[in-house]
């Protein structure tokens, strides 16, 4: 699935990863998780790695084998340097009402791997959950 980097498609691209979630054979709350990392990933490229040019494309795929399912987001615009990635403190974020910053966080939080890779001018966020 190819959708343009609009928080207009954030729903078709959950809907989308979800079913196939569920045909692989998630729980609900399993794959409430797999869309919420989804839409975490999303957000953050049409943010951070587009500026909101909905003129840009995020390429989503999703594969699945007995025990393992994973989801792929490229986009090709400015990439994520995982190394220079710190923790953030929630609580004390929650304490100051601060919003945001936690995209990451959540996403490894509710997925079982996540892997961050630049090849080709294309960046990707893989995300893996066990069954």
């Amino acid at each position: 699935m190819d959708v343009a980097a609009s928080t207009g498609n954030l729903q078709s691209v959950r809907d989308f990863v979800a079913n196939h979630a569920r045909n692989h054979g998630f729980s609900g709350q399993d794959t409430e998780e797999i869309r919420l990392a989804v839409d975490e990933a999303m957000t953050n490229i049409i943010k951070h790695a587009y500026g909101y040019d909905e003129s840009k494309k995020i390429y989503i795929s999703v594969g699945s084998d007995d025990d393992t399912f994973w989801v792929a987001i490229q986009d090709t615009g400015h990439a994520f340097d995982i190394s220079t990635y710190t923790t953030p403190d929630v609580p004390e974020r929650v304490k100051q009402r601060q919003k945001g910053g936690v995209g990451v966080y959540l996403i490894k939080r509710l997925m079982d791997k996540v892997e961050y890779s630049t090849r080709n001018e294309h960046n990707e966020i893989k995300m893996i959950k066990k069954l």
